[in-house]
């Protein structure tokens, strides 16, 4: 029901979805709806703030029981405020930002926000209430960049001016992370609002232990590496329904990445190239620049990395979760002609490559992309340096990938 990153009058939306729901829900024997919503405790809220007060009430008109659960910032991978920060925190050394940063907030892992949800289900004591939940601590938001920066290891400096509209606040936001303009607005406006919780006893009736901010970001960037071990994959596809394509969904991320993207087309047999693709590595190379990719090995281990020295596990076939020289294969699958790889060197940032053989216009075409995600300043700078080599090694690589086919 949330859309205010998708229109305008996002809360003629919302109010809409709400009424939907309540109408079809009605017509089942649910007995309990549990809403995840915003804190709205301040007499002047915000355009997204009152929607969602509004979405509660047209929830709690209808016949089924309603729950409202009460949130303000939850800390969790993959979420905007969460991709916000990271951000702004990874790209920006020295800050000169908007006074809201000194708005207070109770921010919230998602661990204990599921635990909430969990907790409340179909207890009827909870039945038509609603509750803030929060973290055990009340933070500016200028202390949740700063304590995401040292949970990443970073030392950033923050200077708070009070010249910066809200237009202009938007903007900042917009060009300087991945969120649009329109989820911009909103957020600005949001986050001029204090977002405190009203005191209460659910978390100790549930038995539930609240992490700090710096806990959740901990856990949050354990979750994402975590996504990176290939076991996480297999026994994902292992227990679910062999029918459902869910390799699609092992996506590399876009989110404050710089990509280098090659593509030529295949005019030979799309299998040799395939056959080529899945002979890279090891004492095969990697098709072009290999004394190029010897030093930076040698870099890498210098540098107390993994270095090229692991090879191939197999000199014949990739499998999902292989060691490849400093890579790591996040997924080899040759029914869908896609193969995508992780570096494990040693970087200021994080690092995919990616092989994949699809059809456009009706021509097939290898498409090979390099996607790097910086971590700080030396991050953009690093990428910034290797792009003259990045040019002659990745265009080579995908011409010899080709040529091997002619």
């Amino acid at each position: 029901m949330h859309s205010m990153s998708s229109a305008a009058d996002f809360e003629e939306l919302e109010a809409k979805a709400a009424r939907n729901f309540l109408r079809f829900i009605e017509q089942t024997n649910c007995k309990q709806i549990i809403y995840l919503t915003g804190i709205s405790n301040e007499e002047e809220l915000s355009r997204h703030l009152s929607s969602r007060l509004k979405v509660e009430e047209i929830l709690g008109s209808g016949r089924v029981a309603l729950t409202a659960l009460r949130a303000g910032i939850i800390v969790g991978s993959g979420s905007a405020s969460f991709e916000i920060i990271r951000d702004l925190v990874e790209k920006l050394p020295v800050m000169i930002a908007p006074r809201w940063l000194n708005t207070s907030c109770q921010p919230i892992a998602i661990r204990n926000v599921i635990q909430f949800l969990a907790g409340v289900a179909m207890k009827k004591k909870y039945f038509n209430k609603n509750f803030d939940i929060g973290g055990p601590f009340v933070l500016s938001y200028k202390d949740m960049l700063l304590q995401f920066a040292e949970v990443r290891g970073l030392k950033r400096h923050i200077i708070t001016v009070p010249v910066m509209t809200p237009k202009l606040s938007s903007y900042w936001l917009y060009f300087i992370t991945s969120t649009s303009y329109q989820l911009a607005v909103n957020l600005v406006h949001s986050m001029k609002v204090n977002v405190i919780c009203r005191p209460n006893n659910l978390a100790q009736e549930l038995g539930i232990f609240l992490f700090s901010y710096k806990e959740a970001v901990t856990m949050a960037f354990a979750k994402i590496e975590q996504q990176m071990v290939l076991s996480s994959w297999k026994d994902a596809l292992s227990s679910s329904n062999p029918h459902l394509d869910l390799l699609s969904y092992a996506e590399v991320p876009t989110h404050g990445c710089y990509r280098d993207l090659k593509w030529r087309e295949i005019k030979g047999s799309p299998e040799l190239v395939m056959q080529n693709i899945w002979s890279i590595g090891g004492a095969k190379g990697w098709y072009y620049g290999n004394n190029l990719w010897k030093i930076r090995g040698l870099i890498d281990k210098f540098a107390g990395g993994v270095g090229l020295r692991r090879g191939r596990t197999n000199a014949h076939s990739i499998q999902t979760g292989d060691a490849l020289d400093f890579w790591r294969v996040l997924l080899a699958d040759k029914q869908h002609n896609r193969l995508l790889l992780f570096a494990e060197m040693k970087l200021p940032g994080e690092a995919w490559l990616e092989f994949r053989i699809m059809k456009k216009h009706h021509k097939l075409q290898l498409r090979q992309t390099a996607t790097f995600r910086p971590k700080g300043l030396w991050g953009r700078l690093y990428w910034l340096a290797m792009l003259p080599f990045h040019h002659f090694i990745f265009n080579g690589m995908i011409n010899n990938i080709i040529k091997t086919n002619k």
